[in-house]
């Protein structure tokens, strides 16, 4: 959720410097957005991985508890990656 605060300060920032003139207000809001976002995305994309590879194992091994983990993680990784 860090990430998610993150971007809206910068879209803020970003926005008060397009309203004020400010054009390096501007652009600070827009790097601290575009970084928030790819911390984001790259959090997402490693719990989707993590997730995949755990229920992978649970499919193989027949662990059921250990695969429902997995694709929790996967979704949660997917849902976090897209946005």
């Amino acid at each position: 959720m860090g990430e998610r605060m993150e971007e809206a300060k910068g879209n803020i920032k970003e926005g008060v410097g397009k309203l004020t003139g400010n054009e390096e207000m501007q652009a600070e809001g827009r790097v601290e957005k575009g970084a928030a976002k790819a911390k984001r995305e790259i959090k997402g994309t490693a719990e989707s991985v993590k997730g995949r590879v755990e229920e992978g194992l649970g499919k193989v091994t027949g662990d059921d508890e250990t695969r429902a983990r997995g694709m929790a993680d996967r979704i949660k990784g997917d849902t976090e990656h897209a946005g």
